[in-house]
């Protein structure tokens, strides 16, 4: 057996169409999340631990690098829910088609950053 399929090892070169970005990425965020919830969880806690230790998370989240941190978790489980809810729909049959799975991708993405921006914009 020859084959001479080509071998493209380079992934630079390759173009991925928008459903495997979105797809990839919604693999990153749910990743990122299981981090980011930690960080969620600790300020939940220290928040209800005592009257100090909340005033300790208030202040603290006046600290910019404090706010990008939260800015990102939030971000990460606002693209992670636009994106899951894209993959229920798809499983209900929604959008199945190569057409249907490109236009649900770009909606969904469009959507996503609206959330993210009004995320930035509440936290900020």
């Amino acid at each position: 057996m020859n084959k001479k399929r080509p071998v493209n090892l380079d992934i630079s070169t390759i173009k991925l169409p928008i459903t495997a970005v979105v797809s990839i990425l919604h693999r990153f965020s749910g990743i990122f999340l299981f981090a980011g919830a930690a960080v969620l969880l600790w300020m939940l806690d220290s928040s209800l631990d005592s009257q100090e230790s909340f005033a300790a998370v208030r202040d603290a989240s006046a600290n910019p690098v404090f706010k990008f941190v939260l800015w990102s978790v939030l971000s990460a489980l606002a693209y992670h829910a636009v994106m899951g809810s894209r993959h229920l729909l798809m499983d209900c049959g929604v959008g199945e088609s190569l057409e249907g799975g490109k236009r649900g991708a770009t909606i969904a993405l469009v959507l996503a950053v609206v959330l993210i921006a009004l995320i930035g914009v509440w936290v900020w």
